[in-house]
């Protein structure tokens, strides 16, 4: 009995699309195939940005420690919501941090998780994360609407929401970078 071409073609891509639900193969198949598709992001309009009115946010750093958001007020700030656990945000995160390697000590990040540390330090060390992570008090008041993961502000000095981004973005790109530039030099 001989096995037809057809056959032996539809073993191999049944083959390789179980390979994407149960081996690590799949995992960074998504992971790049969300980075392919991944757009960038647009930016609000000037007439039509909203401005924040209160940097009043309690927030945790990566010790623990509780610190207050009004640190960042007349600042260009940069927030990200994610999750560890969400292959969207897995996939978004080196842009980010690519992102954080050109602009770290001239904006203020904020790549704020509502996870408890542990997780969150085993999928920083594995992925080579430096950025800094903020933890979400959940419960406190916020100046900005907390985004599902992934989400994405884009604040200037004057706290007005310059970028706003509700799923998967590419920030490691020209367009980004020419904004981030304008609003600094406009401080």
């Amino acid at each position: 009995m001989s096995i037809k071409k057809k056959t032996v073609l539809n073993v191999v891509f049944m083959a390789f699309v179980v390979s994407f639900f149960v081996t690590p193969l799949g995992y960074h198949s998504k992971i790049f195939l969300n980075r392919l598709f991944s757009g960038t992001p647009d930016i609000i309009a000037g007439n039509t940005r909203e401005q924040i009115k209160d940097y009043n946010w309690r927030l945790k750093d990566a010790d623990w420690n509780i610190f207050n958001f009004s640190k960042s007020k007349d600042k260009v700030v940069f927030i990200n919501f994610w999750a560890s656990w969400r292959l969207p945000c897995a996939a978004e995160l080196q842009s980010i941090q690519n992102l954080y390697d050109r602009y770290k000590g001239q904006i203020d990040f904020y790549i704020i998780t509502n996870e408890e540390q542990a997780p969150v330090e085993e999928f920083m060390n594995k992925n080579e994360f430096t950025f800094p992570v903020t933890y979400l008090i959940i419960g406190d008041a916020s100046p900005l609407a907390i985004l599902k993961p992934p989400g994405s502000y884009i604040l200037d000095s004057k706290g007005f929401i310059v970028v706003k981004e509700e799923g998967i973005a590419d920030w490691d790109n020209n367009k980004i970078d020419t904004l981030l530039d304008e609003m600094l030099s406009e401080k």
